[in-house]
This record gives C-alpha cells, structure tokens and sequence, in this order.
C-alpha cells in the first residue's frame, strides 16, 4: 500500500511538473543537505536534481506522461535494447590531448580527408572543420554531421572541458575553485586549434555552448579569424539575453526558476553523490524532459532519444552547477563583428526552447554574410532530430567557401526554408 500511495504521488508530481508548475517546487529541496537516503526529503532532493540536471542541458519542466504508465521493468528494457543496438557516437577518429591555459587536459580526435586537399595547391594545408558541442553533450552529438562529412574533409572533434573525455576544469577543483566562464571555453578552443590544426584555413561550426565558444574565440583571438577562419556555422546558440529565455514556462514558474537555481544548484552540486542517486531513481521523468526539451518532432527515432539521454545524464550535476551562472553572463554580440567578412550559416530548430530561434535571427542579423535557416518542427538538437536537413547545410556551406573536394555535389538548395519568416 505505501508503494502504491508513493507511486500515485509521483504521477501527481509529474503532472503537475509538465503543466508547469514544477518550478514552483524546486525551493522544496531541504537545506541545508546532506539529508537521510530513503526518506521523503532525499526523494524530493533526487526529483529536484534530475529535473535542475536537464534543464542545465536543455530542459526545465514537463514530462512525457505517457512514459509513467508503462512498468518500470519494461522500460529499462527498452532502454537496454536501444543502448545495446543503437551505433550512434560510435565513430571515432585519430585521438589527442592538448592542455588549457590552466592545465586542464583536453581530448579530440581528427577525421582526415580521403585524398587531395580541397581547393588547395598541392603542399598546402586542407581546409579543417572544427566543432564544438554544446552544455552536457559531449562530441558525439554531431555523430551525423560527422559521418556525412566522413572522408571529404579533415574535421576535428572535441570535448569541452568536464564533459565526454576531456578532464575536469583544474579552475573549478579545490578549495580555491573559479567558476567556468565563456571566456575560458574560447581559449580552450584556441588550444585546441594550435595542436589539431595549427595551419591551414578553418571553418568553425558550434552548437549552443560551442556557439558561444566561438564567439569567446573571436573576442579573444581576433586576428586568428581574420587570418585564418573562412566559414562559420551557429547552431542554435545565443550572442545574449540568455537570462530572458522562459523555457516554455510560465512568467511565474520561469520566475521563480530564476531566482533559485542558482542556490540549488550550488547546494545539489556539494551533494553530487546524493543527487546523482536521484537522477537514475527518477530516469524515467528524466528521459521525458530530455525529449521535451531536446526535440520537437513527434517522430524521432527512440534511439537518437535515448543516444541524447544518455550524453546528457553522463554529466555529473556538479558539472552543471559549476557551467550554469556563465550563460546569465554571456554577452557576446560584439565579437560576431570579427566574423562579418566569413561567410556564415545561422541555423535553429524553430521550436527550440532552450535557446530561441529568435536569438539565432539576432545573430544572423549582426552577421552581413549569413544564411539564415531556421528548421520547421525543429528544437534544441536540431542536428540530432533533423540530421538531413543540417547535413545538407553544412555542406552548402563548406561548398560555398571551397572547401568540398571537386566530387562532392552541391546540396540541394530548397531541401529546408531558409530566412526568418
């Protein structure tokens, strides 16, 4: 009966969470932790923590209620399958290291192209694609682009601090722990351009927080764009006013996340163990607001759902307090300046939650040389959810700056409306 009564609960609690109000129970997490494991506390603190975890990466309230009624068994079944026959993030390329300004050791791996550079004089060095991934993903999550441009051009992927392979941020361990900014994403960047692509023409592609990755890269390195930089892409990213974002919630809900998140998150990440707990107790509403906040056709493939859960859940919540106050902060309209001469592509999900399309149409219009697209029933992991459409856009890019071999063919132009209206 206790079980029964528990379970009634949580559904109650899930429903409330996708009408909205979940963020009005986030103050509920007892202060200060730890708190007893198994009691009532411990199992808001753990609800708490997934639902703050996803929306960190792309999430902040409402669930897929349907999921709840399925057993508990069948479900973790179902995900076991789809982990054991998805082969989504299985590509791999040539490994290296380099090391941040701070020590941080960071992790990449290049992609060669299959036989002459293109567009370049014998002796010259290629053209090198760079991507940089997004807030709680890692570099697997341009496991399509990365397989559409597999052997046609010499691409780099790498993981950002604290995330897939790369360390965790030497600034953020210790007593004396500095919070991570956009800035120090920027020079992590250039650290990695010097040693997987220290010559040769560049094109930049970031997703989200890659995005704005970029834009530090720019601030901070300007005449290496002017130099060396001949295309750029801005997937679903923001040059700013990310605090002004609602999440799909409420003015009271998106309020009330507002002014406590920040504490939370603070107070989740010194208990990472209690919270990670937490999080695989309540997977399943976690798989729910990935899917809400992640994607917003009707018809993704379960397996590049589950394939997202997964990079997301693999970043510790630690990590997601120790990135969040940097995005309040971001203000990098002025940098997209660097780049009004590189020919661009500034592209979003329509639906996107996380950072609106309309921020990508703020970039577009600061950029003179941007293609604007914006993908119907597209939301945050439009790359993901969308994986044809972004292909051929990435590739109308790089043939637009030369960088395709003499083969390949121009994408088709009409395969996506393009423009902001």
């Amino acid at each position: 009966m206790a079980g029964a009564a528990r379970s009634r609960r949580a559904v109650r609690a899930a429903g409330a969470a996708a009408a909205g109000a979940a963020a009005s129970a986030v103050p509920e997490v007892p202060m200060p932790l730890p708190v007893p494991v198994g009691s009532a506390a411990w199992r808001r603190a753990g609800l708490a923590g997934a639902a703050i975890g996803v929306l960190a990466a792309g999430a902040a309230a409402g669930v897929a209620i349907e999921r709840l009624t399925v057993g508990r068994g069948m479900r973790r079944k179902a995900r076991l399958a789809l982990d054991a026959a998805g082969p989504y993030g299985a590509l791999r390329g040539v490994p290296g290291k380099t090391r941040a300004d701070d020590g941080t050791e960071l992790y990449y791996e290049v992609d060669e192209a299959e036989g002459a550079p293109a567009g370049g004089a014998p002796g010259r060095p290629p053209v090198t694609v760079v991507f940089s991934h997004g807030y709680c993903l890692n570099q697997d999550s341009w496991h399509f682009q990365r397989a559409a441009l597999r052997g046609l051009v010499r691409t780099v992927h790498w993981d950002q601090r604290s995330h897939g392979r790369s360390a965790r941020g030497a600034a953020q361990r210790g007593p004396d722990a500095v919070p991570v900014t956009i800035d120090q994403l920027g020079r992590d960047l250039k650290a990695v351009l010097d040693a997987a692509a220290p010559e040769g023409p560049l094109v930049l592609v970031g997703h989200s927080m890659g995005g704005m990755t970029v834009m530090a890269l720019a601030e901070q390195y300007p005449e290496l764009v002017r130099d060396r930089v001949v295309g750029a892409a801005f997937v679903g990213t923001s040059c700013g006013n990310l605090g002004e974002v609602n999440y799909g919630l409420p003015v009271a809900g998106v309020n009330a996340v507002r002014r406590v998140l920040p504490q939370i998150l603070r107070a989740l990440g010194s208990q990472a163990e209690l919270v990670e707990k937490g999080r695989r107790a309540t997977a399943d509403l976690f798989a729910g607001l990935v899917k809400r906040y992640s994607f917003s056709s009707a018809e993704v493939d379960p397996a590049v759902a589950r394939f997202a859960e997964r990079m997301i859940e693999s970043t510790p919540i630690d990590v997601v307090a120790e990135f969040y106050p940097a995005f309040n902060e971001h203000d990098k309209a002025a940098a997209l300046a660097v780049f009004a001469e590189v020919p661009s592509l500034a592209l979003a999900g329509q639906q996107d939650l996380v950072t609106p399309s309309s921020h990508t149409e703020a970039i577009a219009a600061l950029l003179p040389d941007a293609e604007l697209v914006l993908v119907p029933d597209g939301g945050h992991l439009v790359m993901l959810e969308h994986p044809e459409a972004v292909d051929r856009l990435l590739l109308r890019l790089l043939d637009r700056v030369g960088a395709l071999p003499a083969s390949a063919q121009d994408p088709d132009p009409d395969s996506c409306r393009t423009g902001g209206s």
